[in-house]
């Protein structure tokens, strides 16, 4: 027979379990209202704040893909710009190219115009020299054969002992005495060049 000792422990034991149990368990009620709770602030997150984050969300991402829209566009163009740039380039250097052949060519011409020009002025005064020269030179013999003419004039008179003032005596006394003095010499470059001769064969 159990004493009651040993019974109140027991109950003591079974009331303490229980209790226990009721703390960890929470009530049929407030599991019923947080429940209700839970969907209320579910409901109220679906409806109010979830339509918000996705419009945010949908903000930024049309946000990022109109920028990287705005990056592609802006490549395009800095390729397009550079595609337009080399082109230029390439152009510009063909046209320097062409202006320095254009150039060369053009100074080519102008110094061979140059020379042409230099070569009839050079010819030009060369002629005109001979032509002075010429012209000093028959200047020079008209007025010897006069000085030459009075002097053999003289010479005959004195010599003749008449007067040779007649001109057309006189005219032919010159003549007779310049045609002696080209004879004289024609002679001594003849006798001077055989001499020459000679003295080649000899040597």
């Amino acid at each position: 027979m159990a004493s009651p000792l040993s019974t109140s422990t027991a109950d003591v034991l079974a009331a303490e379990e229980e209790t226990t149990a009721n703390l960890l368990l929470p009530h049929t009620y407030d599991i019923v209202w947080s429940l209700i709770i839970v969907v209320i602030v579910g409901l109220v997150f679906y409806k109010f704040v979830l339509p918000k984050f996705q419009a945010v969300l949908d903000e930024r991402t049309a946000k990022i893909e109109g920028g990287i829209a705005k990056a592609e566009k802006a490549q395009e163009e800095a390729a397009e710009a550079l595609k337009e740039y080399h082109q230029q380039l390439a152009e510009a250097r063909a046209d320097a190219a062409k202006t320095r052949e254009e150039a060369r060519a053009e100074g080519t011409a102008i110094v061979a115009e140059l020379r042409t020009k230099a070569h009839e002025e050079a010819s030009r005064i060369v002629e005109t020299a001979h032509r002075q020269i010429e012209a000093e030179r028959q200047t020079a013999a008209v007025s010897l054969r006069a000085e030459v003419g009075e002097l053999a004039t003289e010479l005959a008179s004195k010599i003749v002992g008449e007067s040779l003032q007649d001109s057309a005596r006189q005219s032919r006394v010159v003549d007779r005495f310049l045609d002696e003095l080209e004879a004289a010499g024609d002679e001594s470059r003849t006798a001077t060049a055989s001499a020459s001769s000679a003295a080649g064969k000899e040597g």
